[in-house]
């Protein structure tokens, strides 16, 4: 586990902790203190991701498209 703050992740960095966090707490060799610590990262990290998904399905959802299927452009996110 890092101390780097969960907001300047990117959606690789927060996934590949999250994963490090269940593990540890899957496996349960840490204290009780230590085990509610970890949570409450997981617990950040999993918001993070989900944040970040959901900005990437934004951006797709903003791409038009021409009669043919094509990409042409991109729409203002208030217009999706």
């Amino acid at each position: 586990m890092t101390d780097r703050p969960v907001d300047e992740m990117s959606f690789e960095e927060a996934m590949a902790e999250l994963e490090q966090v269940l593990g540890q707490l899957e496996r349960g060799d840490v204290a009780l203190d230590a085990s509610i610590t970890l949570y409450e990262r997981g617990a950040a990290l999993k918001a993070r991701c989900e944040a970040k998904l959901k900005e990437a399905e934004e951006k797709v959802a903003a791409i038009t498209l021409d009669a043919d299927g094509n990409p042409t452009g991109l729409k203002a996110a208030g217009d999706l």
